[in-house]
């Protein structure tokens, strides 16, 4: 009987295991690299979900047809906005604010780990100034996180 009943429970923790589904989320932190402070930072985060089948098209040789899906129906309006510090002020590159970004990710990463979500995968790049006329520049990290249901 305990064998039985042992085998039972292991076929039904099998099956739950093989239904249970993974869920991804990915927040973004945006830290501006323009020179005196004038950009603006943050950690950006959608409330609300999307589908990319509603704007997707599919285009063969035969059909080219352009996809005609709005723009504005891409935009997300429920969104959580973080304050970030710029990198630089006036007197230059702020490492203070360098660690207090890493203080606010951290306390973001680690209250999503309290949810049960899991950092999965880190990913960033850069756009910096390119000289003289350009006086752009972010430092872009996305952050992807997977919650097992």
């Amino acid at each position: 009987m305990k064998l039985i009943l042992f085998f039972g429970m292991l076929v039904f923790l099998i099956a739950s295991q093989t239904y249970a589904q993974t869920e991804y989320k990915v927040i973004t932190s945006v830290e501006s690299i323009v020179p005196s402070g004038l950009g603006r930072s943050r950690i950006i985060s959608a409330v609300e979900d999307k589908n990319y089948e509603d704007f997707t098209t599919e285009q063969t040789e035969d059909d080219i047809t352009r996809n005609k899906s709005d723009r504005g129906d891409i935009r997300v309006k429920d969104f959580e906005e973080t304050k970030l510090l710029n990198f630089y002020n006036i007197g230059g590159i702020r490492f203070q604010n360098i660690a207090a970004n890493d203080a606010v990710v951290s306390s973001k990463i680690n209250a999503m780990i309290k949810e049960g979500w899991e950092l999965a995968f880190v990913t960033s790049a850069v756009e910096s100034d390119s000289g003289k006329d350009d006086g752009q520049g972010i430092f872009i990290t996305r952050y992807i996180f997977k919650f097992n249901n």
